[in-house]
């Protein structure tokens, strides 16, 4: 007789479907990190100040507070692959509006449209994935697709970098455009062949406001229960607003305080992208035979480590370090959050679920990037980061003290999924 376990070591980790997925998550990803780390000094070029800036950063984080959670809703209605495709369609349009943009100010509609893609694909990429899976081996899948994804940060920062250097913003721009259109080709093709939601009950997917409010309602209902959900939505909150702190301020420092170009900042990307490919499947592997809640700690750690580096780094190589050591702590807790996030949620509340932490309780983060502007310009440029820096240590305590799954939440789960179920059979 085969045992589970030596079946289980047979299976592949990725199934074809995922493969294919991967591989258009790689090339959209790809073209977006070719412009995303050098976004700020795009505005630059086109006439921001540092406060405009950080002015930019905070407006165009208010389309993805609810667009994300409708994103997810729209996800579990008709499925995760015709979410995507639609998602991706948008992300193309968002392209040509970023290239033809005049003025700095012109650059939110790119950015306003590339929210929309952004909502419909980030909630069906973890949900995809937890159903392609196992949840014994959960972490470990997470931690694969990673390893993969991180191409995307080896590879594209440097090389748009290196277009920056050598042609322009606007060319870049072009050339990323084009890989995306690629990978959103694919995605349409992959998107027409699969089956909707509910296919094998007959039953054709209705977006309806109720069915919303009902998902809705159910998710809050494990948000405020006061259990590990509770939890992950908090540090996840912590996390995203230390992150919009900085995250635009960066490439600004590392030009005007570092003084580096932007080919070196975009091999500072790549060095943390090469840390998180060495990590990612090890620190999957830790999340399912530890414990999700010791690699997010881990992660932490790392993450508190490196932003202490560079507020005190002086050359290249402690910058280097401390992109390596961010790498690390990203792929620690990237698997594991999002395993521990498909143990909590119900199958049907995946896509709602993962937009609603994807949008990081984003009210509260709303005004970071502006308040870490005016910092950085009134205070001193080392501040803003400072704070992330203590951010980061304060969110280990919840995540080990807080973060195991109960009875108590898995009576929470079952009540939400029965609530789900019951709508759909009134319907």
């Amino acid at each position: 007789m085969i045992s589970n376990e030596q079946t289980s070591s047979k299976t592949p980790l990725l199934t074809p479907v995922m493969r294919l997925f991967l591989v258009t998550m790689i090339l959209a990803n790809v073209a977006g990190a070719m412009y995303g780390g050098f976004l700020p000094l795009y505005l630059k070029s086109l006439g921001a100040d540092v406060a405009q800036i950080g002015l930019f950063f905070t407006i165009s984080q208010i389309v993805p507070l609810v667009l994300q959670i409708l994103g997810g809703w729209l996800s579990d209605s008709l499925g995760r692959l015709k979410s995507i495709a639609a998602g991706s369609v948008s992300g193309v349009v968002s392209y040509i509006a970023l290239i033809l943009a005049p003025t700095w100010g012109w650059v939110f509609l790119g950015e306003g449209l590339n929210a929309i893609t952004r909502s419909l694909v980030g909630p069906s990429f973890g949900a995809f994935i937890a159903e392609e899976s196992r949840e014994d081996n959960r972490a470990k899948v997470y931690g694969l697709v990673d390893t993969f994804y991180t191409i995307v940060a080896i590879v594209g920062p440097p090389f748009g970098g290196f277009l920056v250097d050598r042609y322009g913003f606007k060319t870049m721009l072009i050339v990323a455009a084009s890989i995306y259109t690629v990978a959103t080709v694919i995605r349409v093709q992959m998107a027409s062949k699969a089956k909707h939601p509910g296919a094998e009950d007959g039953k054709k997917p209705r977006l309806q406001l109720k069915a919303l409010k009902v998902n809705m309602t159910a998710i809050f209902g494990l948000v405020i229960a006061g259990g590990v959900m509770s939890w992950i939505v908090v540090t996840d909150g912590i996390r995203d607003i230390s992150s919009s702190l900085i995250n635009s301020l960066v490439p600004v420092y590392l030009e005007g305080i570092a003084n580096m170009n932007a080919q070196q900042i975009g091999l500072l990307t790549s060095i943390m992208g090469i840390a998180m490919m060495i990590t990612s499947y090890p620190a999957g592997h830790l999340a399912d035979k530890r414990g999700e809640r010791l690699a997010i700690a881990l992660g932490f750690v790392l993450q508190s480590i490196a932003s202490f580096i560079f507020i005190k780094a002086g050359s290249f190589y402690g910058y280097a370090l401390t992109y390596f050591l961010l790498g690390m702590g990203f792929s620690l807790m990237s698997p594991a959050y999002q395993s521990l996030l498909s143990k909590v949620l119900p199958q049907r509340l995946r896509g709602t679920g993962f937009g609603l932490v994807h949008s990081g309780l984003g009210l509260f983060s709303l005004p970071a990037p502006a308040i870490g502007a005016k910092l950085y310009e009134k205070v001193s440029p080392t501040t803003p980061f400072w704070i992330s820096f203590g951010a980061s240590l304060l969110a280990i305590f919840p995540v080990v003290l807080k973060f195991n799954l109960t009875e108590k939440d898995q009576e929470q789960i079952e009540k939400a999924e029965a609530k789900v179920e019951a709508a759909g059979e009134e319907e």
